[in-house]
């Protein structure tokens, strides 16, 4: 292999991947230790053979050479790239030889695909073991990697012990395998390092490629098809490709067998793995490695969404009338929180993200989008919010070759079955009742929110500035009963406490009350300063569900910032019966605010001539509670305060639900002409608005707050 020209076609696969969309991500590079080695990866798409030597001899500086398949040298635009990257053919004459001067010598690592095969349908296990299924029938997967490992060892190993007794077959045997640096080589030992290669999304979908066939080919066959959409998606539609690197598996145990041990130790020169005995011995130690490499191949597997929802949809119970999507969307957000909470397998980064859109309004399209693929491809019907499922589609394979484009959904459940862990999670929650799943939905939604809260008040404590920790826990009251609830959301750089007495008061007369804390909320202003307001959206996201799967019947309410939020949540949901806001904003007549543009502008200025001390980040607040509220103001905060209400404006007018707008006339806050304003736009049709004469802003705690309480429980019992 010439080393220019390796590097002249990395230099070109770096160019041409800049025309691709696809999104890198490589873990456990770590892991790839000095010495031999030889990468063990799945394999799903031809670009692999491509793309896989390229990215490790980025992280190693080695040349990195492959097995391919001989059809892939039969394409003459592949061929030359191919074998320029260090690809040999598996019909090559001197495959064997080449792959150990090569990998002992330490001038190339190599990668073998175990599979021997692009396992489409990715379809593995067959009663516990590793058995793949293609169009010709099942076959066990290839013990090359382990063979030529082993081999590799062995010769280490046996020129190790010539070297040091001094017999002459070491020189004869270090020239018949072409070794220059044996320092180099008895200094190190040979490593298999298992490689996982997951995509996400995995379906075919349109893409140039495929519009190109079908323009250049009148009836391409179904085989042509689903390679090129699959693999066009891989390169122009955006997938995000995760490479992780597992342990390595080290070779030299597997050399303490009694028989190997003499071949090892002779001074003579022997022929290993060639009589009847070593061949039977390499055969059975090749095995057991391929059940090892194998199994950590698949269990590096990264799970994603649509891992998550096509082993629920597979392993959920029939229903005559259906599944419902609601109880659908549960139980895989429930599935997620597991999988991550008890590191059952390695989850995509989104999955590590907030998972309460799944059952607010799926804003990511993860489930609408997953569902619209198996009605596509046939493995559900839809009928309104429920859909019938098709269970022969995950038993009856289809066609190998068009697996990927016909049943996609299949292909994405057979994934998740090496996962042992995860599998045996996942199918468990499919088949809990809904009335479970539920509770164990609110359960989790609660302790969440309390850890959370635990979390962020200890990583963010400041000694003098930070309140009691009891100021900022989220307040739960319920019922002994089954009640109607009031979800309270409480306002900027306040906390649950702001809202306490209200929620007591709400509660004595037989209500359930929620009061959650806002992400960035009741520790301190640099945690607010780092958080966004679609955090604060999800923090009453999560309530809101919590809350749902607690009461019948729900009223949501909220404080100046949390009047806001409330309102946004309106937009986007309908399980509810009324809404109150109490000085919602929409002017702020804060006058500090109006400067933020330009203070914002200044930062950004400041720190790109690395002067981040003269920043001005915060601004002093003067709050109505300095007890609960924070005594500084950040910035950032405000920004968002006002994106926030930005969004909101256009949007009031597809809330529907009766509304009551509490005001006080006198807020020195809150514009009461902005609110008149707010108030105008919604699209409610039942709508109230109640103006008070106290001169201040936080008009549900202090004197008089009875007037605005007694207001409020009136409006509440006309929907509760």
């Amino acid at each position: 292999m010439n080393r220019f020209a390796f590097k002249l076609s990395s230099y070109t696969l770096k160019s041409l991947s800049g025309f691709s969309r696809a999104r890198l991500h490589i873990q456990g590079q770590e892991n790839i230790p000095e010495g031999s080695v030889v990468f063990c990866a799945n394999h799903f798409t031809r670009i692999e053979t491509v793309f896989l030597p390229y990215h490790i001899h980025s992280i190693t500086g080695k040349q990195i050479w492959s097995l391919a398949a001989q059809e892939l040298f039969q394409v003459p635009v592949l061929e030359g790239l191919l074998r320029r990257l260090g690809a040999v053919s598996t019909d090559a004459p001197d495959r064997d030889g080449l792959l150990l001067k090569t990998l002992l010598s330490g001038y190339a690592h190599w990668i073998i695909f175990p599979e021997g095969m692009m396992v489409k349908n990715k379809k593995l296990l067959k009663k516990g073991r590793f058995v793949l299924t293609d169009d010709k029938g099942n076959i066990r997967p290839h013990t090359g990697a382990a063979v030529v490992a082993l081999r590799c060892q062995f010769f280490r190993e046996r020129l190790r012990r010539l070297k040091a007794s001094g017999a002459p077959e070491f020189h004869r045997l270090a020239a018949e395998l072409d070794i220059e640096n044996m320092d180099g080589i008895l200094a190190h030992s040979t490593h298999i390092v298992p490689v996982n290669i997951t995509y996400y999304p995995a379906n075919p979908r349109e893409n140039i490629l495929g519009s190109m066939a079908k323009l250049l080919v009148k009836e391409p066959s179904k085989r042509v098809l689903d390679e090129l959409m699959t693999e066009g998606a891989m390169l122009f539609t955006g997938v995000d490709i995760t490479i992780r690197f597992g342990t390595p598996i080290d070779m030299a145990p597997y050399l303490n067998d009694p028989y190997l041990e003499s071949m090892l130790t002779v001074k003579r020169r022997v022929r290993p793995f060639e009589d009847l005995t070593s061949r039977q011995i390499s055969k059975r130690i090749a095995i057991a490695v391929m059940e090892r490499y194998m199994a950590q191949v698949y269990s590096l597997t990264t799970l994603n969404h649509d891992h998550v929802m096509a082993s629920i949809l597979k392993h959920y119970p029939y229903k005559r009338d259906g599944i419902d999507r609601y109880e659908f969307a549960c139980k895989v957000y429930y599935a997620i929180t597991c999988l991550v909470l008890n590191r059952l397998c390695y989850v995509a980064d989104p999955l590590l993200h907030n998972q309460i859109h799944l059952l607010v309004d799926d804003r990511l399209k993860q489930i609408s989008d997953f569902l619209a693929l198996a009605e596509k491809t046939g493995v559900i019907c839809m009928d309104g919010n429920r859909f019938f499922k098709d269970q022969t589609r995950f038993y009856k394979l289809s066609d190998f070759h068009a697996i990927r484009m016909e049943n996609p959904i299949l292909v994405m459940a057979n994934e998740v079955e090496p996962v042992e862990q995860a599998q045996i999670c996942l199918k468990k929650i499919a088949q809990k009742p809904y009335i479970q799943i539920r509770q164990l939905v609110k359960s989790r939604i609660i302790e969440k929110m309390n850890m959370d809260f635990t979390a962020d008040y200890a990583a963010h404590y400041i000694a003098g500035e930070s309140k009691k920790k009891r100021i900022g826990r989220p307040i739960f009251l319920n019922q002994p009963f089954e009640s109607s609830g009031i979800l309270l959301i409480h306002g900027y750089m306040a906390a649950p406490e702001e809202m306490k007495s209200f929620a007591r008061y709400l509660h004595s007369k037989g209500l359930t009350v929620h009061v959650p804390r806002l992400k960035g909320h009741g520790t301190s202003p640099e945690d607010l300063a780092r958080t966004g307001y679609e955090q604060w959206m999800e923090s009453v996201e999560e309530a809101y569900v919590g809350m749902r799967h607690s009461c019948e019947r729900l009223v949501i309410g909220g404080f100046s910032t949390g009047a806001g939020l409330v309102l946004e949540l309106a937009t986007r949901v309908a399980d509810f019966e009324a809404i109150f806001v109490v000085a919602p904003p929409m002017r702020l007549n804060d006058m500090g605010s109006y400067f933020v543009p330009a203070i914002d502008a200044w930062n950004i200025m400041i720190k790109r001539i690395n002067l981040k001390g003269m920043a001005k980040e915060f601004i002093d607040n003067h709050p109505e509670n300095p007890h609960i509220n924070y005594l500084r103001n950040p910035i950032a905060g405000i920004h968002h305060l006002e994106k926030l209400m930005v969004q909101l404006e256009p949007k009031l007018k597809l809330i529907e639900k009766p509304v009551l707008v509490v005001q006080s006339r006198k807020d020195p806050v809150v514009n009461p002409k902005g609110t008149e304003k707010l108030f105008s736009r919604l699209g409610s049709g039942i709508k109230e608005y109640y103006l008070f004469d106290y001169e201040r802003h936080g008009i549900l705690t202090g004197k008089g707050v009875k007037r605005v309480y007694q207001a409020i429980e009136n409006f509440v019992r006309q929907w509760v």
